[in-house]
């Protein structure tokens, strides 16, 4: 019998909403390097000439270190910037406007995606991810339960990657890896995690590798 096949969740780092460019990217440097990060949204509901100042800065650092940089909201940031893509999670008109000027050559994420109704919208539309949770929504230091439910429902049936959202203590974090989603979402865990963000994706990435070990060993069992 051959080993099964599963690949583990990574992690997909959130900025946080107010950002010290004199000190944000020594810690976001320190995350990425910690271990491996897929991707890290620009997050935040700001003004372009905002979010275009926070890309022209990070862009490059994230890229430098081998993850995709994603902009929130503003497609013509992500076309100046150089990023990897967009996150729309301003509804559907928004998110087919990015699709079609931004695909192919551009990653397009879905987010606000509450229902299964939403998702599957979603993943018809012809996003390369669907976004469980809210960015900036990791209140609580669990997951929310209705994200991480989403989450397993969507891994089982469709093929679109998911991310979903981790609360904001890694003493939860386990409960989102065991939903199987392509990537987990880290924010306030991330960044004021009291062993500073490159412990904190140190110990996020132990946590997958345990959950991936448990699922496989689930797998073999069956």
């Amino acid at each position: 019998m051959s080993d099964p096949v599963f690949e583990p969740s990574r992690l997909y780092l959130v900025t946080p909403p107010d950002i010290d460019l004199e000190t944000f990217p020594a810690e976001l440097e320190a995350a990425l390097q910690a271990g491996d990060v897929a991707a890290v949204l620009i997050a935040g509901q700001m003004a372009e000439h905002d979010m275009a100042k926070l890309a022209d800065r990070l862009v490059p650092l994230i890229q430098a270190h081998g993850a995709a940089a994603l902009i929130e909201g503003h497609n013509r940031v992500a076309g100046r910037s150089g990023a990897d893509g967009v996150h729309v999670s301003t509804g559907a008109s928004d998110l087919e406007a990015a699709l079609e000027s931004l695909k192919p050559q551009k990653i397009v994420g879905g987010g606000a995606i509450n229902s299964r109704h939403a998702a599957l919208d979603a993943g018809e539309s012809g996003v390369d991810y669907v976004f469980f949770g809210k960015p900036h929504g990791d209140i609580r230091p669990e997951p929310h339960k209705k994200n991480l439910k989403l989450a397993e429902w969507w891994c089982e049936i469709v093929q679109v990657p998911a991310v979903v959202m981790a609360g904001n203590s890694l003493d939860h974090f386990a409960e989102a890896a065991a939903t199987g989603a392509d990537f987990i979402a880290l924010h306030q865990a991330c960044w004021a995690h009291p062993g500073g963000p490159a412990d904190a994706v140190a110990r996020a990435l132990e946590i997958i590798s345990a959950s991936a070990q448990e699922r496989i060993a689930s797998m073999e069992m069956v």
